[in-house]
């Protein structure tokens, strides 16, 4: 019997046409069905430079089943390069010219001598979705881009988080991991986000070691990096959001990068007694509040849920009631979040769901007794449903439909400021 799927919080792998968009002047070229950039992309914060309107796209059709798309693939690809002012042109394959068997890596070959490198990346969306492109996306810089170099700056690192666009402050947390690895004597490297292309792709070999900031999106890429270019990597699992966490982030990677102990204490004391005076400004409203009750589930993403439930346990003291983790997490990775969930303080352990249909999750949230009002941390999904429970909701995941992000974060000591405000906000809204 057919199984529904309600309201899943993920795209195809084709999405990850947002992954190569966050790359500056980075461009995809589709070799896919019309209208698929389309249906993809966000209406928020997915225009700049190249706009999905003029993403380059064979717009295969019937002929193009029956008869192979891949010269159409070649003439798109080569009037991209003489159209479209890129540095890096990425070739993404949807469903169609996957089933029908187009050797797109074989046309892709046809550029090697470009004046500007062309590359592709397998991304049907029967394949998986748009976390798995994502990860598509950086194996197909690291295969047909990259090279060792035994050439090594000293005190650069490479900073991996989560999807862009997908996330929904993907660009404000990765500029505040720079500034956090800046502030303890190290030099960051990415490859997404303003001023950030090819020439931050191509300092990737150089770098002392990888920085995997995601309880399990490019673990893969990690592994593959290391092999081909002798990366050794440093996996922390738990998004840094607060002063418990991020005192922890610094204290891991000073210690792997053999950063003195002192320079990295420093540099924790003098975040965290900004971050408690500011606590304490306001430890009536925590403290007295009735309107939040102290138990909340979060459902989003991996990153998200693990992050924001360890800083609202562990620097607000909140209790957790069930955590759904939505982005359907490969079950090679899933024992390893669900120990991730039972590190909390003052002894206390979550309850993590994996769980891809909104109306399950629903369902759970509703049986749940909170004692109270809940604290709703999801996606514009959960905005009804939160009302009717009289709960507290804050969007903080996709689908983002009531709030525009520029480069607003969560990450550090000041991003969990900025929940803090965000979650207290919405409170102190009740009375008014």
């Amino acid at each position: 019997m057919a199984k529904l799927l309600d309201k899943q919080r993920y795209k195809c792998a084709l999405g990850a046409m947002q992954t190569v968009q966050a790359i500056t002047r980075a461009i995809p070229v589709l070799h896919s069905g019309p209208g698929c950039a389309q249906k993809l992309s966000d209406s928020i914060g997915s225009s700049g430079y190249f706009s999905p309107n003029i993403f380059p796209c064979t717009s295969i059709n019937e002929k193009d089943v029956v008869f192979g798309g891949t010269k159409k693939l070649e003439t798109t690809i080569e009037n991209a390069l003489k159209v479209i002012d890129a540095d890096l042109y990425v070739v993404l394959t949807g469903c169609i010219p996957e089933i029908v068997g187009d050797d797109t890596g074989e046309v892709v070959s046809r550029f090697e001598d470009a004046d500007k490198p062309v590359i592709y990346a397998s991304t049907a969306g029967f394949k998986g979705n748009n976390y798995i492109g994502h990860e598509q996306v950086i194996d197909a810089i690291i295969e047909q881009y990259l090279e060792k170099s035994e050439e090594k700056e000293k005190g650069l690192v490479n900073i991996w988080a989560d999807v862009p666009y997908q996330d929904l402050f993907w660009l404000g947390n990765i500029r505040e991991l720079e500034k956090l690895l800046v502030e303890i004597g190290l030099t960051p490297n990415t490859i997404f986000g303003y001023n950030r292309g090819i020439d931050q792709i191509g300092k990737i070999p150089k770098a002392e070691f990888n920085l995997l900031v995601s309880p399990w999106v490019s673990v893969g890429n990690m592994k593959k990096m290391e092999k081909k270019l002798g990366l050794p990597w440093l996996h922390l699992p738990t998004l840094p959001i607060g002063a418990f966490e991020t005192g922890k982030f610094l204290r891991e990677v000073g210690k792997f990068a053999g950063i003195p102990e002192e320079t990295v204490e420093s540099v924790i004391n003098e975040h965290e007694n900004y971050y408690y005076y500011l606590i304490e400004r306001y430890a009536d409203l925590f403290l007295e509040n009735r309107v939040i009750n102290k138990q909340f589930s979060v459902v989003a993403d991996a990153q998200y849920a693990l992050g924001i439930t360890k800083f609202l346990a562990n620097d607000l003291g909140l209790v957790p009631a069930k955590q759904f983790i939505v982005d359907d997490t490969p079950k090679q990775y899933r024992e390893a979040i669900t120990e991730e969930f039972k590190k909390l303080n003052f002894n206390l352990q979550a309850e993590v769901i994996f769980e891809t249909d909104s109306y399950k999750i629903h369902e759970q949230i509703k049986e749940h007794d909170y004692h109270g009002y809940p604290l709703i941390l999801g996606s514009y999904y959960e905005k009804e449903l939160t009302e009717s429970l009289k709960g507290n909701y804050l969007n903080i995941s996709w689908p983002v439909q009531d709030k525009v992000v520029l480069d607003d974060f969560y990450v550090g000591y000041t991003g969990g400021i900025r929940l803090i405000e965000d979650i207290y906000t919405v409170a102190v809204q009740r009375f008014n």
